[in-house]
C-alpha cells in the first residue's frame, strides 16, 4: 500500500459542495481507502484575480494503485463534477486534483510530476497537509511539512470548516 497525498480546490459551482463531493468520490476509488482528511481553507486565486476564492483542503489515501492509474481515477472525478480543462493555467474551475506526494517516491513524466511543483510554496496545499501530516518528510530533500508550514507568509488562508465523508 502506498500512502499518498491529494491536494482538492474548487471556485465554481458551489466550491464547498464541489469539494465536499469530491472527498466523498475519494472513498470510491478501487483498492483505495480515504484514511484522513484536513478542514476546508478558503483561499485567494493564484494567478488572475478576477475570479472566485478557492475551497482547498488535502486527502491522505491508501492505495494499492500505481501513480498513472490513481492520476486517471482522479481526473475521473474531475471530469464526473464538470471539470472542463482549458489552456489556462490557474483559472477558475469546479474542481482540481492533484497527487501531492505519493509515498517516498519522486516522479517526472509528462503526465504528473510528484512532489506536485510548486506544493512548497502554496500555502492553501502546505497547511492543510501540516494539519493532518505535520511530521512528514518531503521525499525529495527530507523536509518536514511543519518546517516548510512555519515559513510561508501569511496569504489570509483560513480554515473555516471540516467535513466527515458519506461513505
Amino acid at each position: 500500500m502506498a500512502t499518498c497525498y491529494i491536494g482538492i480546490g474548487s471556485n465554481l459551482g458551489d466550491p464547498i459542495a464541489q469539494a465536499k463531493q469530491a472527498i466523498d468520490a475519494l472513498t470510491t476509488i478501487a483498492h483505495t481507502q480515504l484514511t484522513n482528511v484536513s478542514g476546508l481553507y478558503r483561499s485567494k486565486p493564484l494567478g488572475p484575480q478576477d475570479q472566485p476564492d478557492y475551497v482547498n483542503a488535502v486527502a491522505e489515501l491508501e492505495t494499492k494503485l500505481e501513480p498513472l492509474a490513481l492520476l486517471d481515477a482522479l481526473q475521473h472525478i474531475e471530469q464526473t463534477q464538470g471539470r472542463t480543462r482549458k489552456a489556462e493555467r490557474w483559472g477558475p474551475r469546479t474542481l482540481d486534483l492533484d497527487i501531492l506526494l505519493f509515498s517516498e517516491q519522486v516522479i517526472d513524466i509528462p503526465r504528473l510530476q510528484v512532489p506536485h511543483y510548486h506544493m512548497r510554496q502554496r500555502e492553501f496545499v502546505i497547511l492543510p497537509l501540516a494539519e493532518i501530516a505535520p511530521e512528514l518528510k518531503m521525499p525529495d530533500d527530507g523536509v518536514a511539512i511543519k518546517t516548510l508550514a512555519a515559513q510561508l507568509p501569511d496569504n489570509g488562508l483560513q480554515r473555516f470548516a471540516y467535513y466527515t465523508p458519506q461513505r
